[in-house]
């Protein structure tokens, strides 16, 4: 397997990177990797935050500090000063890249005044004393890459992945697709573990990369790219302010591939997508699987199969029952997750590599071997003694097309334990829950249509699309305290 500095040596003459300099890169890459090997000859490697905005120096650092073995955390730099003091209570790093004027140790003070990070000099001289970390956490892995992930709690934590788990996902990827070159165009945040892999897969097969804000795109603004030799990946928010612009629907029915994941896709979502003879494939994967674990080929979309697709060769998945039984085909159970791309726990608490890891999720495995997911354990309602899944109830809302989003809860009810509760962005502002009620009637059982329906301007969503369930309660709350007369 080929280490960083290795694949960076490879792409040395190669113009790799689509709108930028890929020999700056190269330089930036090298320049840095050389500076934090003389800080590693002091001690152990320094404890890195990178929050770098500006991409070339994002990803040039990131490979820096990977091939010192250098433990890098990956970080939004738009993070609040309630996240970032999070952040450093958990990490305590040794070094700070990025968000200031490219020193290192630059700009916690103005994020988080009560936290200061050692400078490059402060560390030279504390390792030339005999002195080691200017802290007291070590990372529990050397060389570990930790890639925050906040799922719908909004508690940042970071999972702790290796150069070799990334490794194990891409290989895993390009087995699975046939290729020996990947051509990615990222548009994803490259902190998140959906941006940083479009990144992966194109550095070590020496395929092209291309990073397009995606603010940029749905301005209009396209790269001059052969979108047909190209990878994209979307999550369905940014798949559906496409397809609203009929010149970049266009443009996007050209690319070889389209990945859709990060949050469930709705089904009108993905019939508008097939409509418009777009090469979706639909994922599944999280940050702890170092992406995709299985993904659904666009032949298959185009054909009208609906599920996440095959496991992908470097993954196995089996539904189990409560008792942890593995169950056959078409049963529905506990997602259980096999991959040499697994995470090795939250920092600072590792797990055994080895062990199967079960999800949240509930799905089943079809006679062709395709996962369907039906829900999350955690989200399931129980009202009246029923089992909810609010995907069944949000997939039949989305099907009226009177709502441009929805989410449904259970809100605490004295009666029924648990009332379904709709929160939703009407289309129009004539839309009147009862107008979605009636055309619910034929489609679902009257214990599944929620009782509550609380219309909003917008739905609380992060950059993936994931829903902040903790703001939904504390609006459901609110409304029904004090409801709207």
């Amino acid at each position: 397997m080929e280490r960083p500095l290795d694949c960076l040596n490879n792409l040395v003459h190669d113009d790799w990177l689509i709108g930028y300099d890929s020999r700056q890169f190269n330089q930036i890459a090298q320049e840095l990797y050389l500076e934090l090997t003389q800080l590693s000859a002091y001690g152990t490697p320094p404890k890195i935050i990178l929050a770098e905005r500006e991409p070339l120096r994002f990803l040039a650092s990131f490979i820096a500090a990977c091939a010192a073995n250098c433990p890098v955390f990956l970080c939004n730099p738009d993070w609040g000063t309630q996240e970032w003091q999070q952040v450093f209570d958990l990490v305590h790093p040794d070094i700070v890249l990025g968000m200031g004027n490219g020193e290192w140790g630059t700009c916690t003070e103005r994020l988080v005044p009560s936290v200061r990070v050692a400078s490059r000099r402060e560390v030279e001289v504390s390792r030339s004393m005999g002195n080691g970390h200017n802290n007291n956490s070590q990372c529990p892995i050397p060389n570990s890459i930790m890639i925050p992930t906040g799922g719908s709690s909004g508690q940042i934590k970071f999972s702790i992945h290796t150069w070799e788990t990334l490794i194990s996902s891409v290989q895993g990827f390009t087995e699975y697709f046939q290729l020996i070159q990947v051509n990615s165009l990222c548009v994803l945040p490259l902190y998140h573990v959906s941006g940083l892999m479009q990144f992966m897969r194109s550095f070590i097969t020496g395929g092209k990369l291309a990073i397009l804000p995606f603010k940029v795109l749905e301005s209009g603004q396209i790269l001059n790219i052969k979108q047909s030799e190209f990878f994209i990946s979307l999550v369905p928010t940014q798949l559906q302010r496409l397809l609203q612009n009929p010149e970049l629907t266009k443009w996007l029915s050209q690319f070889n591939t389209v990945l859709l994941g990060g949050a469930p896709a709705w089904n009108e979502l993905l019939e508008k997508a097939r409509f418009y003879r777009i090469r979706l494939a639909p994922t599944y994967g999280m940050t702890e699987t170092a992406s995709q674990i299985a993904t659904l080929k666009p032949d298959d979309f185009l054909s009208g199969k609906i599920s996440s697709g095959q496991i992908l060769p470097h993954a196995k998945v089996t539904i189990r029952n409560q008792q942890g039984e593995i169950l056959n085909s078409n049963q529905i159970g506990n997602i259980t997750i096999h991959a040499q791309s697994l995470s090795l726990g939250y920092y600072p608490i590792t797990r055994d590599n080895q062990a199967d890891f079960q999800v949240d999720d509930l799905g089943f495995l079809d006679n062709q071997g395709h996962l369907n997911i039906v829900g999350r354990n955690s989200d399931k309602i129980i009202t009246g003694g029923e089992n909810i899944y609010p995907a069944e109830i949000e997939s039949a809302i989305q099907a009226t097309q009177m709502v441009a989003d929805i989410c449904v809860i259970g809100i605490p009810d004295k009666h029924w334990g648990q009332a379904l509760t709709a929160i939703y962005i009407p289309k129009k502002s004539d839309i009147s829950a009862l107008k979605i009620q009636t055309l619910l009637k034929d489609k679902l059982s009257k214990f599944k249509i929620p009782k509550y329906w609380i219309p909003q301007q917008y739905l609380p969503r992060n950059s993936q699309g994931k829903i902040n369930r903790q703001q939904l309660q504390q609006i459901a709350t609110e409304f029904i305290q004090n409801p709207i007369t």
